[in-house]
């Protein structure tokens, strides 16, 4: 169990690390002073490797730097910041049919889309974020704009590009979990009436269709009357994904003034996907599984990725701040230490994203298309967060 000294000494620890080893990793340095938004793309000193720009990531830097504004202090080459990348995606991301890219050039000419809508999420995230720190009303109604795109494109009102053919139909995990937080972003930085019953409906979704309490799992996908697939994508888990939406519905519980129903969901899905996830000889996150234990198709399906980890130690300590399990304290001061000793470059600042199961380094990149200032800052920064309010509470 955690004693309160124990809670201080981790308080502070987030807030080192996040304000003194993973920020100044990528700021100022990654502000792209010529075209705008951020230069993200870097190896383990920091250099770059690519001038490209993933849109995704562009939206999730300018959240961060006007979150930190936000929360820590309006410094105001943070907000400053954000603003270069809230007009480079306002300015070069949107296709002329409105639906954003996911990969464009240094300048912002377009290279490719996606056929999901994440870059849009992260497009209402920062542009809500960086309206509460600016005052901007039109990023904010950019904000509730995108949003609205976004709940059309879960309805099927509007359909993605390019055009692909599905022939068995699923339901995915991955479009009302990150809904259900960009909502919860939008509700609490600029507002919104409709965040709160479409958090709701996407919660009972999750709990309907993808939480299988037989088996003790959370499906990634399942068929459109939430039983199994029975092929090799149908069964691939994903632990960290998992739990990642289980802390969601963990910080929704605190905002409905600790919903013992939504806590003790949660708290379900997160033992459901470390039993399933932890990888008991080396310790971390697992990748992939399959529901049936058969062998996973991806050839990457045992590596240790740094998001996973991150989310799981959101979700641990989350879990027991709420309910003072022991357990949740066991596990967060096993996925801290872990992850901390094994992915963390004690020499040059952040993470490297990608270990080999033992815990050895698979590659060094910082940045990439797919990693960039999010996950880890968001872990340091919540973390932090939820622990100077229970301390102080």
């Amino acid at each position: 169990m955690y004693t309160r000294d124990d809670l201080i000494t981790l308080k502070d620890f987030y807030k080192n690390q996040l304000l003194k080893d993973t920020v100044p990793f990528w700021f100022p340095r990654s502000v792209d002073e010529e075209y705008g938004g951020y230069l993200l793309m870097r190896d383990a000193d920091g250099s770059l490797i690519d001038d490209d720009k993933a849109v995704w990531i562009q939206g999730r830097a300018a959240w961060l730097l006007a979150t930190l504004y936000n929360t820590v202090e309006e410094n105001e080459q943070w907000l400053s910041a954000s603003k270069s990348g809230i007009d480079f995606l306002n300015n070069h991301c949107f296709d002329a049919d409105g639906q954003m890219f996911f990969h464009v050039t240094r300048e912002g000419n377009p290279i490719r889309k996606r056929r999901y809508f994440f870059s849009e999420t992260f497009a209402v995230i920062a542009n809500a974020a960086y309206a509460k720190a600016s005052g901007d009303e039109k990023a904010a109604q950019k904000a509730r704009d995108i949003f609205t795109t976004c709940l059309q494109y879960m309805s099927g009102g509007k359909k993605l590009q390019p055009k692909f053919t599905d022939t068995r139909p699923s339901r995915g995990i991955g479009g009302p979990m990150i809904m259900m937080n960009t909502a919860q972003t939008l509700r609490e930085t600029i507002g919104d009436e409709r965040c709160d019953e479409y958090i709701s409906k996407w919660i009972s979704d999750i709990e309907t269709y993808h939480v299988k309490d037989d088996i003790k799992c959370v499906m990634e996908q399942v068929a459109s009357d939430g039983s199994i697939i029975d092929h090799v994508d149908g069964r691939t888990l994903n632990p960290g994904h998992a739990i990642e939406g289980a802390w969601f519905i963990l910080h929704e519980a605190v905002y409905r003034n600790n919903n013992k129903h939504l806590i003790d969901l949660g708290c379900r899905m997160l033992d459901y996907m470390w039993e399933r996830g932890w990888d008991a000889e080396h310790g971390g996150i697992l990748y992939f599984r399959d529901v049936h234990h058969k062998p996973v198709q991806e050839y990457w399906q045992d590596m240790k990725f740094w998001w996973p980890q991150n989310e799981t130690i959101i979700a641990t300590l989350l879990a027991y701040l709420i309910t003072g399990n022991e357990k949740y304290a066991r596990w967060h001061k096993m996925i801290h230490e872990y992850a901390y000793k094994h992915f963390h470059d004690k020499d040059r600042g952040e993470w490297f994203g990608y270990l080999h199961r033992d815990g050895s380094i698979a590659q060094t990149a910082k940045g990439n298309l797919f990693k960039g200032p999010f996950h880890l800052p968001r872990q340091e920064w919540y973390c932090w967060q939820i622990l100077e309010k229970y301390i102080n509470s």
